[in-house]
C-alpha cells in the first residue's frame, strides 16, 4: 500500500488509489481564473521549512503522513533534489497552495503534490492551479504526467483531474 493513503484508509471505508496520466500536452483541458489576486509562481530558491509547511497545511485534512515524521535532513534532501519543482499559488499574498513536480525514472513528470489549503476549497482555484501544474509539467517532459490520488482525498480532486483531460490507467484497492 502507498504510505500517502495508509493513515487515510486506517478504520475508514475501503480506499481506491486511482492512477491517472496524460500523454500529449493536446489533451489539457485548461480552465484559468481571472482572478487577480491568484497567481502561482515557481519556488526557485529550495526551502525545506517551506515544503514541510505546504505539506503539512494542505495535506492534514487528507491524512497525508508519508512525510509527516521526516527528520529536517530528509526534508533537506528531498526538496534540494534536481528533480523536484516547487511551485506556490498565493491568494492576494498568502499562500493559498502548492504543487510539486517531479521527474520520474522514465522521463516522465510526476504531479507529487497538489493541493489548496482549506481556507481556499470551493472558491474554483483547484482547477486553475491544476491546469498550471499540467502546463508546467509539460515544458519539463515529452512523454507523460502523470499523479495519483485516493478516495480519501477533497471530493472533487479526481473529478478536477479527469476534467482537465487525464485518463485513469490503474485502480488499487488501498
Amino acid at each position: 500500500m502507498d504510505p500517502l493513503f495508509a493513515a487515510a484508509s486506517a478504520g475508514s471505508p475501503p480506499t481506491t488509489i486511482t492512477y491517472l496520466e496524460m500523454r500529449s500536452p493536446t489533451e489539457l483541458r485548461p480552465r484559468r481564473t481571472d482572478n487577480r489576486q491568484f497567481w502561482i509562481h515557481e519556488a526557485t530558491v529550495p526551502q525545506w521549512q517551506f515544503n514541510r509547511f505546504l505539506y503539512l497545511t494542505v495535506g492534514t485534512p487528507w491524512a497525508w503522513t508519508d512525510k509527516r515524521d521526516w527528520t529536517d535532513q530528509q526534508w533537506r534532501s528531498y526538496v534540494e533534489s534536481p528533480r523536484l519543482k516547487t511551485f506556490a499559488a498565493y491568494y492576494d499574498g498568502s499562500p493559498a497552495g502548492y504543487y510539486e513536480l517531479r521527474q520520474d525514472d522514465a522521463g516522465g513528470i510526476e504531479i507529487a503534490y497538489f493541493g489548496l489549503l482549506p481556507a481556499f476549497y470551493g472558491r474554483g482555484l483547484g482547477a486553475a492551479l491544476l491546469t498550471h501544474a499540467l502546463e508546467e509539467a509539460w515544458r519539463r517532459t515529452n512523454d507523460r504526467v502523470w499523479v495519483h490520488t485516493c478516495t480519501q482525498d477533497h471530493p472533487a480532486a479526481l473529478a478536477n483531474y479527469l476534467a482537465r483531460g487525464m485518463k485513469v490507467y490503474q485502480t488499487l484497492p488501498g
